[in-house]
């Protein structure tokens, strides 16, 4: 069970130790996201990820993270095509035969 702490708007917000100062809580924030598709530079304001209060360490809410890949993909908004399976005809098999030889 993880621990909570109420702000001061009421909402609660969980509390999580620092991976990598283990001293530091990890805190909710909205910062400015960036990064590099093929050679232009994005950026996403008011983007959620976990700060520690104490090194500053940033992890980037990994759903969220999800969700940018999947709107910068290329090939987003685009159907797949599909490949045409030919039908293949089959001979009957013959009464009292069996499917596999012995």
């Amino acid at each position: 069970m993880n621990p909570k702490s109420t702000k001061d708007n009421g909402s609660e917000e969980e509390i999580a130790q620092c991976p990598e100062c283990l001293s530091g809580i990890m805190h909710q924030r909205y910062l400015t996201y960036f990064t590099w598709l093929n050679n232009e530079l994005i950026t996403v304001p008011n983007f959620p990820a976990w700060v520690c209060d104490l090194c500053g360490r940033r992890d980037y809410d990994t759903r969220a993270i999800k969700w940018l890949n999947m709107i910068l993909n290329p090939e987003t908004g685009h159907r797949k095509a599909h490949k045409r399976q030919i039908p293949v005809e089959r001979k009957p098999r013959e009464k009292n035969k069996p499917a596999f030889p012995e």
